[in-house]
């Protein structure tokens, strides 16, 4: 395969352009931004600066274009919500290349968290109850109906603006803070105690070709994950099976979800339609397999495998006064770093660059730089530029399938 792989600038995309990449195939990477850390690894024949998908709609698919033609690709693998710009203007890009991903109407319905609960529910996958609020007035009275609540915007990514009075993020925001809308709603639910569980697969033609479960033991400020774990899959792939078969059974890409453990009792969260860390837990060969849906059986990682990312692992040790010392210095020396035996140590070096961008993004604001670091290339339920009336008609009807 000759594969552009987009929005470089995450750790499980460079793991993904290693891989392609120590495969044997060529691998193009490319953000909005020359310093993306997947621009710089050695596995890549070459990197692009695109204009940003969000922002700059039509000049992103001019960019991907020349892309595509100048280097002579045939697959594009999007690492994150540029999935969406690409996926609604398929039609626009060069015949006989492979967007994997799936159809924009598809994405749109794994995305909302509103129509992605009523998903779950047809697809007989356990949901908390849920209470969709569409101004002040519903939220709060959402939030009165539950006495220990979680809630969060319909459209938000990377554990920001979680809302709720129970748990480690209890007050971290205000309910004044949070202004849901009909476009953009917020969820309410009971807060589920237990482990959140997170997956990550692949996906051809409706069939699930590779799967992980894992945790993250260890979190930067009770969001991103920073150390990954793979646990037993024996639930979740089976729950992964009837979502991707309730979405229509043609559903091709990547596929990440979110799970609560209450008790051995999995509620699903919510779902990335995208890759999420959980791609580093697999083997090179088993995920290009899975990527090319060439294997007769699902890849599932086993129990135990284990990685982390040193560097955040490092920083984490020093932070919240100095409480998670001892185990960040357990797991550096005991647990395998994402980098460990690829010899690409200077794309990881790359990695101040993404603060900077995430800096540059957040406008001199306050904004939340998790928040910040992909501004430039999120999907908040908008329509995009140049969409098919097709796709236009699919998301007004994503949005009508919310509970």
């Amino acid at each position: 395969m000759r594969v552009l792989v987009t929005s470089s600038r995450n750790t499980f995309a460079l793991d993904i352009v290693r891989k392609l990449g120590s495969t044997g195939h060529t691998v193009v990477a490319s953000d909005t931004y020359a310093g993306a850390i997947g621009n710089h690894s050695r596995f890549v024949s070459a990197h692009e600066v695109t204009a940003s998908p969000r922002f700059e709609t039509d000049q992103f698919i001019a960019d991907v274009n020349d892309i595509v033609a100048r280097h002579k690709i045939d697959t594009i693998i999007p690492t994150f919500e540029e999935a969406f710009y690409l996926a609604a203007r398929a039609h626009d890009l060069p015949d006989g290349v492979t967007l994997f991903t799936g159809a924009f109407e598809q994405l749109a319905r794994l995305h909302d968290k509103a129509s992605f609960q009523r998903l779950a529910e047809q697809a007989g996958v356990p949901i908390p109850e849920t209470v969709v609020a569409n101004d002040a007035e519903e939220l709060q009275a959402a939030i009165d109906r539950f006495p220990r609540y979680f809630a969060r915007a319909a459209f938000s990514r990377g554990g920001v603006g979680l809302l709720t009075n129970t748990g480690p993020l209890a007050g971290k925001m205000e309910v004044s803070d949070a202004q849901p809308t009909p476009d953009q709603p917020w969820l309410v639910q009971p807060f589920v105690d237990g482990p959140m569980v997170c997956t990550y697969s692949t996906v051809v033609n409706g069939r699930v070709t590779s799967h992980c479960t894992y945790r993250a033991p260890e979190q930067w400020a009770h969001s991103t994950g920073i150390d990954f774990l793979a646990v037993d899959s024996t639930d979740t792939l089976a729950y992964t099976q009837r979502l991707v078969d309730q979405l229509g059974g043609d559903y091709t890409g990547q596929l990440s979800f979110d799970f609560v453990d209450n008790e051995g009792q999995l509620y699903a969260i919510e779902c990335n339609p995208r890759p999420t860390n959980g791609v580093i837990l697999l083997e090179a060969d088993a995920f290009v397999t899975a990527l090319e849906g060439t294997n007769d059986t699902v890849s599932v990682v086993e129990p135990g495998v284990e990685r982390q990312v040193s560097l955040a692992v490092l920083a984490d040790a020093f932070t919240d006064k100095l409480r998670h010392l001892p185990k960040s210095l357990h797991d550096l020396i005991h647990v395998r770093d994402v980098g460990a035996g690829w010899h690409d140590s200077l794309a990881m070096m790359w990695s101040p660059a993404t603060l900077v961008h995430g800096t540059k993004m957040s406008h001199g604001s306050r904004k939340e730089i998790l928040a910040a670091l992909g501004d430039d290339i999120v999907w908040n339920g908008e329509e995009i530029q140049g969409m098919s009336a097709r796709d236009a008609e699919a998301l007004e009807a994503v949005h009508a399938q919310r509970v």
